[in-house]
């Protein structure tokens, strides 16, 4: 563990979202996909389920050319479920376009060890906003 009491566990999961907020930033549909498992199963912003490495290229090459897109990870929990497969949850804020609210949806994937690399298996959105009042 390094002395920030950081773990490998979340030197990955960082890593992973460093990479994945840097491709959104060039909506790079290609480089997002290589960051998914060839089974991967994907909810993003519509019902649809997408599957595979090509499905999420699909999504990703679905959305709009947004001329400024960022996305930030917050309140990010991340835990070893088993040596291969790290879960993680957290809130994604989405900011598209300079003028725009931002979007802010609460995010779940399932990261596996795949070849050697982790890769997300699962992703999952949905709103922040509750469905069910308590």
């Amino acid at each position: 563990m390094a002395s920030s009491g950081r773990s490998a566990t979340d030197d990955v999961v960082s890593g992973i979202m460093g990479r994945w907020a840097a491709a959104f930033g060039r909506l790079d549909a290609t480089a997002l996909a290589s960051l998914y498992a060839g089974n991967a199963f994907f909810f993003g912003s519509n019902p649809k389920l997408y599957r595979g490495n090509d499905g999420v290229q699909a999504y990703f090459e679905e959305l709009p050319r947004w001329s400024s897109p960022v996305v930030q990870f917050t309140d990010v929990r991340a835990i070893l479920a088993a040596p291969d497969v790290i879960n993680v949850a957290g809130t994604a804020t989405f900011l598209v376009e300079a003028n725009a609210e931002p979007l802010q949806v609460k995010i779940t994937w399932v990261i596996i060890r795949e070849g050697g690399e982790w890769k997300i298996v699962s992703h999952h959105v949905s709103s922040k906003t509750p469905l069910i009042e308590q």
